[in-house]
């Protein structure tokens, strides 16, 4: 039995678990409240060690936009093979649902870094947007496939009802207002794919 089946995880180095450990923290109590000891306890790691491989905490947040941009690659590759734009879409709608709880108490991950790192002076060169991009475009080929001209438009409407529907979870503490959006959701793709 491998260690993937029998639900085990493969021991993973201490870079990995310090830029897995940031990813955490990070989300819970936000970038600016985060020290790079927080960040080292997390992770198991002596303090000392950390700066052998970050330097900084903007190291760190690099890292970590990695790390959600490689997150949101995997949940697409899961559900690209899925037979049609319609299916795909309703598969990331239930992939957030499925998310409601840890939405409920500290809102969309991706949404949260980017709201918390746009307040920063230099915007984190970008790299916020460039992130929600991955989303964006991801969503806007979906309603291509499905036929529509508004491919575009319909995108972004897309990812401002989940970043939407997160932040209301988070500020109600309520996983519930998730799973009506989702449902909602579901039914205006369904009503998209039936106009394509």
């Amino acid at each position: 039995m491998t260690d993937s089946v029998a639900g085990v995880r493969p021991k993973i180095g201490k870079r990995e678990r310090l830029v897995e450990a940031a990813a955490r923290v990070f989300y819970e109590q936000g970038v600016e409240k985060t020290t790079i000891a927080d960040i080292a306890t997390a992770a198991d790691v002596p303090v000392g060690n950390v700066y052998y491989y970050f330097k900084t905490k903007d190291q760190f947040v690099h890292a970590v936009i990695d790390t959600h941009a490689s997150v949101l690659a995997e949940i697409v590759a899961g559900i690209e093979p899925l037979p049609g734009p319609a299916e795909r879409l309703k598969a990331m709608v239930a992939s957030w649902v499925d998310q409601r709880d840890l939405a409920a108490r500290y809102g969309c991950p991706t949404g949260s870094l980017a709201a918390e790192l746009d307040k920063r002076p230099d915007a984190f060169g970008g790299e916020p947007a460039r992130l929600m991009s991955l989303l964006i475009d991801w969503a806007r080929a979906q309603f291509t496939e499905l036929g529509r001209s508004d491919a575009a438009e319909l995108a972004i409407a897309f990812v401002a009802s989940y970043q939407g529907i997160s932040l209301l979870a988070n500020t109600f503490r309520d996983p519930e207002l998730m799973v009506t959006e989702g449902a909602r959701l579901t039914r205006w793709i369904d009503e998209l794919a039936g106009q394509g």
